[in-house]
């Protein structure tokens, strides 16, 4: 198979220039009444939802960790915790709503990130547009969105089906760029095992907006055989805000698994990665995105992997099965499925005190 080339440099004129007008001209315009440290560097680590995913909306009733029914309830956990901020879903806020969690988290210090899908269709542009306004209401300035909501070797059988995909992205992008420019809210694609970094680059460019950058995610682009740092190397010049984690893999019988572990406890240089999004945007915001799950299978070596992917090397598939080899997590890949959910409350919690313990300890001045 043909080899991608990877463009290592990234520095651009029009990278720097897009920096500029969105890392700094934009951040002007964010967060004005919070009280928060003026330098987003000394800021603690916030959460992403999705480290929540048992409690959020949880059905078991628990009186040690009970469910997270709206994002204040989230916000004001994320307090307890010493994080900094929260990235959560913002479909279906009201004005209300808004009203109220941007004065908690004015109250609080803490800064607040949103979710937002695309629109898929000219249908759901005004509902979309409608979002965005409302969620600026509650001091939002940074909307993380996906174009997949799954996995892309799970979700698509062919390559046609990809590249279907791939052109409802770039008009679901373009429906949803002059919303954004209109409302001055910064829009960040996340590499959410749908694009390899250098497609993400080129959707970017095709779109060219210096409101529209990456939500970079440390660990998502392992499953689609990319060395993590060369992701966040290839994707640092475009990154709003970041999706932290740390991995743990494994070899199974079609290929390896994949999982989030605690931060400190995986195969990830999280200094490193933080200080190259921190040297290309110095406001860029860092969320723990620590899922509690079982592992996820990444069956690279069945036919059936393969079926959307143009001009991956064999050395790149070499070189991800050679780093599960040789970096595999010392036991098994923590599961879920077999315990209470009582328990599996538990250890969610446990996760992400231990990861923005590790934050704050060692990567919070990397």
């Amino acid at each position: 198979m043909r080899s991608i080339k990877k463009d290592a440099s990234c520095h651009s004129e029009d990278r720097r220039t897009f920096l500029q007008k969105a890392g700094l001209g934009a951040m002007a315009l964010s967060l004005p009444s919070l009280n928060i440290p003026s330098l987003l560097k000394d800021l603690p680590m916030g959460i992403v939802v999705h480290s929540y995913a048992s409690r959020w909306h949880s059905k078991h009733e628990s009186k040690k960790y009970p469910g997270f029914y709206d994002a204040i309830q989230l916000l004001e956990h994320c307090h307890e915790l010493g994080g900094g901020g929260v990235q959560v879903g913002v479909h279906d806020w009201t004005s209300e709503f808004s009203e109220k969690i941007r004065d908690q988290a004015e109250q609080l210090g803490l800064y607040l990130e949103g979710s937002i899908g695309l629109p898929k269709n000219p249908h759901e542009v005004a509902a979309f547009e409608q979002e965005v306004k409302t969620v600026k209401e509650a001091g939002v300035r940074v909307l993380r969105t996906v174009c997949l909501s799954g996995r892309r070797y799970e979700n698509f059988p062919t390559l046609e089906n990809f590249k279907n995909f791939k052109k409802q992205s770039v008009q679901s992008l373009q429906w949803a760029e002059p919303i954004v420019r209109k409302h001055k809210i910064r829009l960040a694609v996340e590499n959410h095992k749908d694009w390899r970094a250098d497609e993400l680059v080129s959707l970017l460019k095709q779109i060219d907006s210096e409101w529209l950058g990456v939500t970079l995610d440390f660990g998502n682009s392992i499953s689609l055989l990319e060395d993590p740092m060369e992701v966040v190397q290839r994707l640092a010049p475009y990154v709003f805000t970041t999706h932290v984690k740390d991995m743990g893999v494994r070899e199974y019988e079609d290929g390896f698994l994949l999982s989030e572990v605690p931060l400190g406890q995986g195969i990830l240089d999280l200094p490193k990665m933080i200080s190259l999004c921190r040297q290309h945007n110095p406001q860029v915001t860092f969320n723990l995105e620590m899922i509690t799950r079982d592992p996820l299978e990444v069956p690279c070596l069945t036919e059936e992997y393969w079926a959307t992917f143009e001009g991956i090397s064999g050395s790149e598939l070499a070189r991800t099965l050679r780093m599960v080899r040789h970096k595999k997590y010392p036991s098994e890949l923590p599961s879920v499925t077999q315990l209470l959910p009582e328990e599996r409350l538990a250890v969610e919690e446990k996760n992400v005190v231990t990861s923005l313990s590790y934050s704050k300890n060692h990567l919070e001045h990397a």
